[in-house]
């Protein structure tokens, strides 16, 4: 028989101390962030509409003096062709931080997000310490891992040089939000698990739909974007008229062509892992219940969630799929996923109803 270790306060005090302050500094940064999309100079090359109907202008002419003579170095401008239409947009100057001020926002922005972070992994450690095991036992603990690992996979795309930083705006703010909502309704102090959860699967099974979830989450930040950015581009193409403030924020995200294919890519990358966590759960199923599937609430929707995810990546790849369309029903596969994770844990009973809220 297995004796349980004894709950260390201390550390549970400090994962609370902690998680309090990577929040304020998570404020912070969306401040700065804020600052960097309102304060930030307005883009310095324009989009018109009439500069997305004229022909393919040619390759610019750099002209260079070299010791009495003259040569010439010919620079192609490259442009994002858009999988949604045949039109052609490039990146707005903001999305690559190239805007004075709003870069220097931005960096503000990153730095602190970078520190609450640092808190916020610290929050996670000591939990897991206090109790000497994984910390993702219940909603509260699972929030708080997951908004962490979403963070750490943003900031790892930008130590990778990716131009992602128009995600930290949105970021910052669905972190508060999952932060807030943990702390204030899903709190729960540390303890050990039940029983039933006594499983090295709980490392595997549960660690895995983490990293799922927040790769689905960047992905459909990333779609929601392309919406707003695609039906902007749509009004640019048809010359209607388009509000100053709106264009400038339109303009200093990528393009729709952009955005489409980073959340592409980003479900595409995650899906075989989430497979992976949904045929791991029907193994851990089978060990705990004697069945690997049952169609308890939390299984069904799971697959449910796989089944809308698998649809996606179907209909992203047909060529009648493309853009919109695939765009919404990426964001309903990403719907299921949070239903699965707030709904079914909290208004439905079932078998994993024991891991409690």
């Amino acid at each position: 028989m297995t004796i349980a270790a004894a709950v260390n306060e201390n550390f549970a005090n400090y994962s609370n101390y902690l998680i309090y302050s990577a929040m304020t500094v998570y404020t912070l940064a969306f401040l700065a962030h804020m600052a960097e999309w309102v304060f930030g100079s307005r883009s310095r090359v324009a989009i018109t509409a009439a500069a997305l109907t004229a022909p393919a202008a040619a390759p610019a002419i750099e002209v260079v003096q070299r010791g009495g003579g003259t040569a010439t170095l010919e620079r192609p401008k490259v442009v994002t062709r858009s999988t949604a239409s045949d039109r052609g947009i490039p990146d707005g100057p903001g999305a690559a931080g190239t805007d004075a001020d709003g870069d220097k926002y931005g960096r503000i922005a990153v730095s602190l997000t970078v520190l609450a972070f640092v808190f916020h992994l610290a929050a996670v450690a000591c939990r897991a310490a206090s109790v000497q095991r994984v910390p993702w036992g219940n909603m509260y603990e699972f929030s708080t891992t997951f908004g962490m690992v979403a963070v750490g996979m943003y900031l790892a795309l930008l130590a990778l040089k990716k131009r992602v930083r128009w995600i930290g705006l949105f970021l910052v703010t669905s972190v508060l939000l999952d932060l807030g909502l943990a702390v204030a309704v899903l709190y729960t102090d540390s303890d050990q698990l039940v029983p039933a959860l006594h499983s090295y699967w709980l490392w595997i099974h549960v660690s895995c739909a983490i990293i799922s979830g927040a790769v689905f989450y960047l992905a459909a930040v990333g779609t929601f974007l392309f919406l707003f950015r695609d039906f902007y581009e749509a009004a640019l193409t048809a010359g209607r008229a388009v509000n100053p403030t709106w264009a400038n924020i339109m303009n200093r995200l990528p393009s729709a062509a952009t955005l489409d294919k980073f959340a592409y890519r980003m479900n595409a990358l995650v899906f075989p892992l989430y497979t992976f966590t949904v045929i791991a759960g029907s193994i851990w199923a089978q060990a705990a219940w004697g069945r690997y599937w049952g169609w308890d609430p939390k299984e069904t929707w799971s697959f449910i969630t796989w089944v809308a995810y698998a649809c996606y990546l179907h209909a992203r790849a047909t060529a009648g799929w493309k853009g919109r369309k695939a765009a919404a029903l990426a964001l309903v596969a990403f719907a299921c996923f949070i239903f699965n994770y707030y709904g079914v844990n909290i208004f439905i009973t079932g078998k994993h109803s024991y891991a409690g809220v």
